[in-house]
């Protein structure tokens, strides 16, 4: 056999080795018994079960060891929690602190927790380089708060906060309230808008602006930052009164397409804007109403009865009086309003409430007191009246009284010779100190 045969033969007859160990694919059971046979191989499972076991005694021991009225006190406070987040409206800002016995608690937006009273605020006054405005910042920073004033200095003055310059808690903010700004802070004084008939009527599409707009922008700087909301409306929401003395529960008698309406109305939707950012946002919200009102800073040539009566009189002019002078208004002492508003502030009540001076004076009667104060030689010049000038306004303050624990304390008389000094300084350039001496004559004394 030569061995070309012996090779066909070989590569005919294949081993039988190869024939009978055929290759054998692998097992799909193995797989899924590989993590169960690691688990149960070298006791992993004891040691699973042994960690478990000892995570939870821990977690038993140390739940323990909490005193019982702690542990009440964690319960009840996760129980109130769960049922405010049922009844609060989803976007309301809510605020949680610890408290001496207590793990927890839930404060409502903007409410200061009580723990907290005592500590200095950051508060923003818009309007706050204002005849008002100026010396509620006074009173702020004497309290020992930090103040952040925004004022576009339409009718502001700096003159009004120099005294303030150099105070690490004082900033000035040149800023018209019309645009949004954004600032962190625990409360908003928002008095931000011309008062007077000269500046309110001088650009009255901007005026009712301000009163909406600029509202709006500062409810929306209160909702972000949970910030306590305090609006100074006016008495002029009662327009030209049927009731009278004003309680906050008249509805007023305004006219909506007149001269003043841009004040009136703006300061009526003001109202609006605020009560339903508190009723549907929960904001905590306070308004004021305020009536008129006197004192040192006021601007000498805004229109308004009493400066204007106390710049003619020291400039040695006439007394303008408008209509027949039977008229009536009521006239409070700025520190009285401040007070008033600070009270109103840091109390429990919405509002709103009347701040004024329930004394009523004709404009011939107060023209009077200005010639017994200023100049006893003073003509009286009578001209028309002018449009939509309420005949009667006085304040039945009986609700802030009775809530707020507030009453003017600074008569007619006692007030009108510090804002004389202010205004013989401010026109003629006399010396401060007359009024520092003035300022010793306002003394605490029954309302007028």
């Amino acid at each position: 056999m030569n061995n070309s045969e012996l090779l066909r033969r070989n590569q005919s007859n294949p081993s039988p080795a190869v024939i009978d160990s055929p290759r054998t694919p692998p097992c799909s059971s193995c797989k899924t018994r590989s993590p169960i046979r690691y688990m149960l191989r070298e006791q992993r499972l004891l040691f699973v079960f042994v960690g478990i076991a000892i995570a939870t005694l821990f977690f038993n021991v140390v739940r323990f060891t909490f005193p019982p009225e702690l542990r009440d006190d964690h319960h009840r406070a996760l129980n109130s929690f769960v049922r405010l987040g049922s009844t609060i409206p989803m976007r309301r800002v809510l605020y949680e602190t610890r408290r001496e016995g207590s793990l927890g608690r839930v404060n409502l937006a903007g409410r200061v927790p009580p723990g907290l009273k005592n500590k200095n605020l950051r508060i923003v006054v818009t309007g706050g380089a204002g005849f008002v405005g100026s010396h509620l910042v006074d009173r702020l920073i004497e309290r020992g708060d930090s103040v952040i004033v925004v004022d576009n200095f339409f009718t502001g003055r700096k003159d009004n906060l120099v005294h303030h310059f150099g105070n690490p808690r004082f900033e000035l903010i040149r800023h018209d309230v019309v645009q949004p700004i954004l600032l962190e802070v625990d409360q908003i004084y928002h008095l931000a808008c011309p008062a007077s008939p000269v500046h309110y009527k001088f650009n009255p599409v901007k005026t009712i602006k301000t009163n909406v707009v600029g509202t709006l922008n500062m409810l929306g700087l209160a909702k972000r930052v949970g910030a306590r909301f305090l609006l100074t409306s006016t008495s002029e929401v009662y327009g030209d009164p049927l009731q009278h003395p004003q309680a906050e529960t008249y509805w007023g008698n305004v006219n909506p397409i007149g001269v003043r309406s841009c004040y009136d109305e703006g300061k009526r939707t003001a109202e609006t804007l605020t009560m339903d950012y508190h009723r549907g946002l929960g904001i905590e919200v306070r308004i004021a109403r305020i009536f008129n009102t006197y004192g040192p800073r006021m601007c000498i040539d805004d229109g308004r009865v009493v400066s204007n009566f106390v710049a003619q009189a020291l400039r040695k002019e006439p007394l303008t009086v408008y209509g027949d002078g039977k008229q009536t208004r009521s006239f409070q002492y700025v520190s009285d309003l401040v007070e008033g508003l600070m009270k109103l502030m840091e109390g429990e009540h919405v509002g709103p409430f009347n701040l004024g001076n329930p004394g009523e004076f004709t404009m011939l009667e107060l023209a009077q007191v200005v010639q017994e104060t200023i100049d006893p030689n003073a003509r009286i010049e009578f001209r028309p009246n002018t449009e939509d000038d309420p005949h009667k306004r006085k304040p039945d303050i009986s609700k802030a009284k009775d809530l707020l624990g507030w009453e003017p304390t600074v008569s007619l008389r006692k007030g009108l010779p510090l804002m004389v000094s202010d205004f013989r300084q401010r026109i003629f350039g006399d010396s401060k100190d007359d009024i520092s001496a003035a300022a010793a004559l306002v003394t605490t004394t029954t309302t007028v």
